[in-house]
């Protein structure tokens, strides 16, 4: 039976590799996190900033694999936590890093499309130059290098746009609209909304391997945050109206610390390329995780 620990277990990404590792009887997981809130039992608290708690860790534990799921992600407030985003964003990934090395264990480590500028016009491959423009980007940026510097079996999968168990957009939209009968979105920022049932399946299909490298990992086909937005409410049977607005616009009214990329959508190049993995389209992986919620998904008009 092979071993594999899972850092930040409890967030988003954490929850949904426990819900497709959870029944296989050769896997057994390793969750760790900072705390225990209760969705997904933690079998050791890890801080990963600390070299020394996750060498003691890994050392001991001597997993095949690491999964890490753990991140600071909370763009905004990141511009004024510089410190801390390096410590979890860039640090976090280099102690694991060096421990897994140590004991042989390959490491899957979780970045975003926020290391790219976000000013393209054309889906964004591995190859294409990255130049982030928050601190947030900047450290998840200084975390793959950090990966690629010390560990040789690893796999960085860049994701974008994630929802899952947990606060996600979708989850907002829905809490709104029972407020609300108008919001406002923004029309001008793209990209591909990814479930996290679908990046743990990309993961479960990489691990097993010797595919290492860098690889995008997102929902196939894209859409603008406005029409994800009716998208959610025409499953849901939801009436409220979806008012499209510039983000220039929504910004003089909602001021935002951190940058947002204009255009985010990544084209899983190096995994057409090297695999057979295929991620679902991003209208089908919603209408899967609303059915989960349990809204009944009408047609597709």
């Amino acid at each position: 039976m092979k071993t594999i620990m899972v850092t930040g277990c409890n967030g988003q990404l954490g929850i949904a590799v426990n819900k497709l590792y959870g029944a296989r009887d050769d896997i057994r997981l390793f969750n760790t996190d900072v705390s225990d809130p209760g969705f997904t039992k933690v079998d050791s608290f890890l801080d990963i900033t600390s070299v020394e708690e996750v060498s003691k860790l890994v050392s001991t534990l001597r997993p095949d694999a690491i999964i890490n799921c753990a991140a600071y992600t909370a763009v905004d407030a990141a511009e004024e936590h510089l410190d801390l985003n390096y410590k979890i964003n860039a640090l976090g990934p280099r102690n694991l890093a060096i421990a897994a090395e140590n004991v042989g264990a390959k490491l899957v480590h979780i970045s975003t499309d926020y290391v790219f500028p976000g000013e393209s016009e054309h889906p964004l491959t591995e190859f294409d130059p990255v130049g982030p423009r928050s601190v947030y980007g900047r450290t998840k940026l200084a975390g793959e290098e950090f990966v690629r510097q010390f560990a040789h079996r690893f796999f960085i999968l860049r994701t974008a746009w994630l929802y899952g168990e947990g606060k996600n957009f979708v989850r907002t939209m829905l809490g709104l609209s029972e407020k609300y009968e108008e919001i406002t979105v923004v029309c001008d920022q793209f990209g591909s909304p990814t479930s996290t049932t679908e990046l743990a399946k990309a993961i479960a299909a990489l691990l097993p391997t010797e595919n290492y490298g860098l690889f995008h990992a997102t929902c196939e086909g894209s859409t603008s945050w406005d029409d994800f937005a009716r998208e959610i409410f025409r499953i849901a049977g939801k009436k409220t109206r979806v008012t499209s607005v510039t983000t220039e616009e929504y910004n003089a009214a909602h001021p935002a610390a951190a940058p947002r990329p204009h255009y985010s959508i990544l084209d899983n190049y190096m995994l057409r390329l090297t695999s057979d993995f295929c991620f679902a389209d991003w209208h089908d992986a919603l209408t899967d995780y609303m059915d989960q919620m349990g809204y009944s998904c009408s047609t597709k008009e």
